[in-house]
């Protein structure tokens, strides 16, 4: 099973506003970037998006370490999202779960590939968590995708549905 690290990020420009996400895929000598926008969303949203169009871009099954800045998506990951489905997708307080069509994407990606998620500061010491960073904003200031992003049918729609 190939190893691979995906290190990713998420940036809005108001929140809401335009925003951008961000991936990078290391596997052995190999590397690569991908960013993308959205004209109208959330920080969360592209936090999201970061995670799940990097895991939509591996072809195969792989053993991932995920390195997020995000807690929000690391927590809803690993410990929020069973209880949402357990509570019919209801948070504690009864209320709908916030991006449950983002969360039960990259719910289904996760599953196909066995997942390790690291939590990182934010603007700190880590490299390639400092380069997601800036691909995110770039992407979500120029609203720009990297080169060769396709989306395909089952591709989110990342902007908000207001």
């Amino acid at each position: 099973m190939k190893q691979v690290q995906l290190i990713t990020d998420g940036a809005c420009l108001g929140n809401p506003g335009p925003g951008g996400w961000a991936a990078i895929l290391r596997c052995g000598p190999h590397t690569k970037e991908m960013y993308g926008s959205s004209r109208h969303t959330t920080n969360n949203r592209m936090e999201l998006a970061g995670a799940i169009e990097g895991l939509r871009a591996l072809r195969e099954i792989c053993a991932v370490e995920i390195v997020t800045d995000s807690k929000y998506l690391k927590n809803g990951i690993t410990e929020w999202i069973q209880k949402w489905k357990r509570n019919g997708w209801e948070t504690a307080s009864k209320k709908p779960v916030v991006n449950q069509d983002l969360w039960t994407a990259l719910d289904a990606l996760v599953a196909r590939h066995t997942v390790n998620w690291v939590w990182t500061k934010g603007h700190a010491s880590h490299g390639d968590n400092n380069r997601a960073d800036e691909l995110a904003t770039t992407a979500a200031r120029s609203q720009s995708f990297s080169a060769g992003y396709k989306t395909e049918p089952q591709t989110p729609d990342y902007d908000l549905n207001e």
